[in-house]
């Protein structure tokens, strides 16, 4: 972790939290993921103006954060992945393509780490390993270039059980993959919450000290997701990446400063609430 340290600093608080809002979604090839970011600059600009640690975005569109002027913006997240897994019907072939020379990309359009998928679909052994050799590729040219490396294990449930992008909250499941990404060299893991939020501080132990940050998932009420947000907290997350309960709510503005009101104040879910509601004193 000792070349990345400068970006990790950018990324997280001095309290060693960090809330990113991923912005990436239309990287997928899916209708649905639009949804909330039909105009991407619009999003980026409601998104910065609240003022979250983190956006992640693709390549293509980092631009339209590096180009917002003034220094303080919230630091760039590049996805460097793109998959096929996320539709209603899996693809006969599926893959989890790595952009060329992901690290060094990233350093261009100064970011603050990359993302990376580590998943795992039931009776999809060849994914997995295409997963894992993404990261094995990663982790050096990361070293090089002294970038952090966030990487997402994903444990997902069978298609005809769920269909399209169902996380697994297995908590061996998730247990195992998150200590996977971590033996890979992850400087930070992007991980789904577990069944029972109660039994999360298991799933920071797996990751070795690494740090952790939950994803959102798909869209939850207002009280699902800011009740969930601080349990997780209270089980010893460093944060949070959130997407679709972010740029898919009625004001991603105000669920974003309520978020960071639970990242980095140890806000309550009431406080919270009230400050999704304009009530914030």
């Amino acid at each position: 972790m000792g070349a990345a340290r400068a970006r990790l600093n950018r990324m997280f608080s001095a309290q060693g939290k960090c809330f990113d809002v991923a912005i990436d979604h239309g990287f997928f090839n899916e209708f649905s993921f639009l949804s909330g970011i039909e105009n991407m600059k619009k999003a980026i600009e409601t998104v910065v103006a609240a003022g979250p640690d983190c956006v992640q975005l693709s390549s293509g569109q980092a631009r339209l954060l590096q180009e917002i002027p003034g220094k303080n913006k919230p630091g760039l997240v590049l996805r460097t992945d793109a998959a096929n897994i996320y539709g209603d019907a899996l693809p006969s072939v599926l893959f989890s393509e790595l952009i060329e020379r992901a690290a060094e990309q990233a350093v261009r359009l100064d970011a603050v780490a990359v993302c990376v998928n580590l998943l795992l679909l039931p009776g999809q052994p060849e994914l997995h390993r295409q997963c894992v050799r993404n990261i094995m590729s990663l982790k050096p040219e990361c070293e090089r270039y002294g970038m952090t490396l966030m990487v997402e294990p994903l444990v997902m449930l069978p298609n005809e059980r769920k269909g399209g992008y169902m996380t697994d909250g297995d908590l061996r499941k998730i247990m195992a993959l998150v200590r996977q990404g971590v033996e890979l060299g992850a400087d930070v893991i992007k991980a789904d919450p577990t069944d029972d939020v109660g039994e999360y501080h298991r799933v920071i132990e797996a990751a070795s000290g690494i740090p952790v940050l939950v994803r959102g998932g798909g869209r939850a009420s207002d009280e699902e997701i800011v009740n969930r947000t601080v349990e997780l907290m209270k089980q010893g997350a460093s944060g949070i990446v959130y997407g679709r309960n972010v740029i898919q709510h009625s004001d991603p503005g105000a669920m974003t400063s309520a978020l960071m009101a639970i990242v980095h104040e140890e806000a309550t879910a009431e406080q919270a609430l009230a400050i999704l509601k304009g009530e914030r004193a």
